[in-house]
């Protein structure tokens, strides 16, 4: 269901070259989960968003779902990224002017059928936040709640539209260590119960046991 192909990524700094993805492939099938392990500034988070859309490679081909996403328009591109890809980042982006219910419907009302009805968005995530065990924080603020909260915020936002592709960032870089496992053994559940292919890049190699498959990127190069 996600496939990438020769992906190379060039940045131009200082008047030189820095290649900080050579030639990369990679292959999730519908329900994996891949963990991607590698010391900071080893292009994990590069290759990320080059998968979920968010980055250009400078050279090569991602296949999501049978499309060559970047041969898309921008239309397009953004209508796939909003209903059927869910990011989870390290620093959460949380909007601290709105509460935490209004945040994860948010994703939810940018292509909302007119037909559909805010309260019935709400509804939804309400429920999801429920069973996230933030029932009882949907009036709150993000000032008002834990790392961890605020993880699960995001990843209850994430969730929001069904996407059938989660993409996490260092999604537990800002936890400590017994509430990153919490998230990650979080993730994975939903991996289990909905069969939606996750993606997590991380630093911290504990975390790939958890994954079906796990690799290794180094010097922009992808191995397993």
């Amino acid at each position: 269901m996600l496939e990438a192909r020769n992906i190379h990524k060039v940045y131009r700094n200082g008047g030189k070259d820095v290649h900080v993805l050579k030639g990369v492939d990679l292959k999730i099938e519908k329900g994996n989960f891949a963990a991607v392990s590698g010391p900071s500034g080893a292009g994990k988070s590069t290759l990320l968003h080059i998968l979920g859309g968010l980055d250009s490679p400078s050279r090569g081909e991602v296949i999501f779902e049978g499309r060559n996403i970047h041969g898309l328009n921008d239309a397009e591109l953004c209508r796939i990224r909003n209903e059927k890809i869910g990011f989870v980042f390290q620093f959460y982006h949380l909007l601290p002017e709105f509460t935490v219910l209004e945040n994860v419907v948010m994703p939810a009302l940018i292509n909302q059928d007119p037909k559909s009805k805010l309260k019935d968005v709400k509804g939804d995530a309400a429920g999801l936040l429920d069973r996230l065990g933030l029932g009882q924080r949907i009036s709150y603020f993000p000032a008002q709640l834990s790392g961890g909260e605020k993880q699960r915020v995001a990843i209850a936002r994430a969730l929001i539209n069904k996407p059938s592709l989660l993409l996490c960032d260092e999604p537990t870089g800002n936890l400590d260590s017994k509430t990153g496992k919490e998230i990650i053994s979080l993730i994975k559940k939903i991996n289990q119960d909905t069969h939606m292919s996750v993606v997590l890049v991380t630093h911290n190699t504990e975390l790939c046991s958890f994954a079906d498959i796990a690799y290794s990127l180094r010097d922009g190069i992808l191995a397993n």
